[in-house]
């Protein structure tokens, strides 16, 4: 997300370089560039000029601080810039509700309604400990109540059974009904998607809306549509009074419009942002974090959040200890780590939250091939379990059955047991004292295989 913002932002940075302080006529060239790459992101022509003469307002006679460069100081008013056209700061549900709280989830088709309301209470239920029930109203989509049921049922979560002849108004009432006698701390209600140019489905939603007073209303925005969606956000604030938007197909989209206009134009906070397929891809949207990937400057608070809850602590645990006591590394070991990476969004995901990474030759980022994460992983399991604890007893014979079990060649199989030595000696050093900065420093030279690096 958002490669294409972060690329032209990169190359008005190193414009900036060599200014002794900001002028007027450095500032306009700047904020040429800046208006062609939002426009160019698809950002909507109003946010565009606001944006754009908020940075000029702050940008023009400033004193460079000594300790900055222009290019520093510009950027920091961009960043604050930024940060607050998308909410200044994360905002959350309204949960301090008598239970249950009721969120009602709108959109257009085919935005990820469906799938967004299993990942919102897979989300509340894992990480806010609420009981969750979910129902749908689209009785218009082909085979949409049967969707919602099975990701509920995947989920654990507790699914209000519709029926397809019943009317949308009726099923969110009987559902709420059973959320108060079920003593469930939230109910999630899908709708179907409709354009906000048809007034009866308008109508429809109006009326689902009155009759169960959610407390909250979300428009669930697919990041892709640009210009549409935006417009269509307008004119679902405009019948609902939403409370909120949730960002889908965030992980597809390159340019970041509707990130950057949606809160603008609704004057509501986006609440989160789906960033993948699966249902435990949906992540709080912190608009200080987005900008600061939009920069280029990476986004580690989430890194570090993201290893905290998808890193199997234990496992690490338990190598490091093993090296502790002088056992050493073993291919098993390294297979643990290969999986604990593919868990946290494979090699281009951690890459693309850390700072620098515009610096690297064009598309470097991109080439980063995660599928050489499962080969690694099918090779290693196309091993015995003596040769993974013992891989010097790898000879050319076990390398041709290796490579023949796992479907690859003997030279993929010889560029990982290459690789796996150079981990080995890392985690050597780490053993030792001052082994960290040792591992750190030691850490370019086992890269991912691949272009740019």
């Amino acid at each position: 997300m958002f490669e294409n913002l972060s690329d032209r932002f990169s190359r008005i940075v190193k414009q900036l370089k060599g200014y002794a302080r900001l002028t007027e006529d450095n500032v306009a060239d700047t904020l040429r560039e800046v208006r062609m790459t939002l426009l160019e992101a698809d950002v909507a022509l109003p946010v565009v000029k606001a944006f754009v003469e908020q940075v000029r307002s702050k940008a023009l006679g400033r004193e460079v601080s000594a300790s900055l460069t222009p290019g520093q100081a510009l950027i920091k008013i961009v960043q604050d810039e930024l940060v607050h056209l998308m909410g200044d700061e994360q905002s959350s549900l309204n949960l301090n509700t008598p239970p249950p709280a009721v969120i009602l989830v709108s959109g257009l088709q085919g935005a990820g309604k469906t799938t967004t309301v299993a990942k919102l209470g897979k989300w509340l239920k894992d990480k806010q400990g609420k009981s969750v029930m979910v129902t749908s109203c689209d009785v218009y989509r082909p085979a949409a109540l049967e969707q919602l049921q099975i990701l509920a049922e995947e989920n654990r979560l507790e699914y209000y059974p519709a029926a397809e002849r019943q009317q949308p108004v009726n099923i969110a009432i009987e559902a709420l009904k059973r959320a108060k006698s079920g003593f469930f701390d939230a109910l999630i209600v899908d709708t179907a998607g409709r354009l906000h140019v048809d007034v009866e489905m308008m109508a429809e939603i109006q009326r689902i809306h009155a009759a169960i007073n959610p407390s909250d209303t979300l428009f669930v925005v697919d990041s892709m549509m640009g210009q549409d969606a935006v417009n269509a956000a307008r004119a679902f604030n405009e019948t609902l009074a939403l409370t909120g938007s949730i960002l889908t197909k965030v992980d597809g989209d390159a340019r970041g419009g509707a990130a950057l206009s949606v809160r603008y134009i609704t004057g509501k906070p986006i609440l989160f942002m789906g960033t993948g397929e699966k249902t435990s891809e949906l992540s709080l949207f912190h608009p200080d974090r987005i900008a600061s990937r939009i920069l280029g400057m990476g986004d580690v608070l989430s890194l570090i959040e993201e290893v905290e809850e998808k890193a199997d602590r234990q496992k690490a645990e338990k190598i490091a200890r093993k090296i502790k006591k002088g056992k050493g590394f073993d291919l098993e070991d390294f297979r643990d780590q290969v999986r604990q990476m593919q868990n946290m969004g494979g090699l281009a995901g951690i890459l693309g939250k850390l700072p620098g990474m515009q610096q690297l030759p064009a598309g470097a980022v991109t080439q980063v091939q995660d599928r050489e994460l499962s080969k690694t992983e099918t090779i290693i399991n196309s091993m015995t379990p003596g040769e993974r604890r013992f891989p010097a007893v790898i000879n050319g014979s076990r390398k041709k059955r290796i490579a023949a079990g796992s479907g690859t060649q003997i030279q993929d199989v010889n560029r990982l047991l290459k690789q796996f030595k150079r981990m080995q000696k890392m985690m050597k050093k780490v053993s030792r004292k001052g082994g960290m900065a040792n591992m750190l420093r030691g850490l370019g030279g086992n890269l991912p295989p691949g272009p740019g690096f």
